[in-house]
Formats: C-alpha cells, structure tokens, sequence
C-alpha cells in the first residue's frame, strides 16, 4: 500500500489525453494546411477533403475515453492499490502514444493525399488510396484504445 500509487493512474489519465490530443492536433493542422492549399488552388472546395479531419479528431476522442474512465476508478491513497496504478498508466500510455502515431500518419497522408487529389480532382485512384491508408492509420490508434480498454476492464474482473 503505498501512498504515491495515485500518481500512477493520474499519469495514466494525462498521458491518454495529452499523447492523443497531440496526435489528433498534428493530423488536424496538417491536413489543414493541405486542404487549405486545395482551395485556393481550386476554389471549388471538395467536402471529401475533410475527411482526414474527421478521422484525426477520432484520435483524440479516444484518449478522452480512457482518461475518463482512469478517473472515475482513482480513488485515495489507502484505497488505491500500487497495482491499479501500474495498470492505468499502462493503459493512458497505451491509448495516447497509438494515437500520437497514429495522428502523425493521418496528418502526413491526408496532406499528400489532399494535395494530389487537388491535382488530379478526376482521379478516384488516389482519393480510394489516400482513404484506405487513412483507415489502416487509424486503426493503430483504435488498437491501442481497444487494448486500454482490455487493461481497464481487466481491473474489474
């Protein structure tokens, strides 16, 4: 029983939002400025574009999920085993570091992606392709949330 195991699950809840909301901001901001660069280069401004958006505001919601559900197990100190501790911050890490990655992946291939397809704006080709990799990336994101929410429920068995 030690009385510094809160920390552990309060790391876990800041590591879930934070490494996710990173991931989930650096898609949004360069997707963005893909996008941005398409309407100005070609004003009629294609709603598909803002699909990897979408999908890197995902990223954070589900460090949110798990943030929440880390804080409403805390409780204090004598209550609180060292364990359960360990095992939140596993599972903030889990959920945040998969989402950094994964927002990085998004960002990166929905601004090539936006780019070409400004481009190219009769080429299906590459918006299917940029959409399938932007799903096989978000799926790194989305294991990581599953694999956090594996570890919290694994504390109430």
């Amino acid at each position: 029983m030690s009385e510094y195991a809160p920390l552990f699950g309060v790391m876990g809840a800041t590591a879930a939002v934070v490494f996710s909301a990173m991931g989930a901001a650096y898609g949004t901001s360069k997707s963005g400025s893909g996008i941005a660069e398409m309407a100005a280069a070609k004003p009629g401004f294609n709603w598909k574009s803002l699909i990897p958006v979408v999908m890197a505001g995902v990223i954070g919601f589900y460090g949110i999920v798990v943030a929440g559900l880390i804080v409403a197990d805390l409780e204090e100190a004598p209550d609180y085993k060292l364990y359960t501790g360990f095992v939140h911050l596993g599972a903030g890490l889990c959920v945040g570091l998969t989402g950094f990655a994964s927002g990085f992946a998004i960002g990166i291939v929905g601004d090539a992606g936006v780019r070409a397809s400004a481009k190219q704006p009769d080429n299906k080709a590459i918006r299917i392709g940029m959409i399938l990799i932007l799903i096989f990336a978000e799926t790194l994101g989305l294991y990581g949330f599953i694999i956090s929410i594996y570890m919290i429920r694994k504390l109430k068995l």
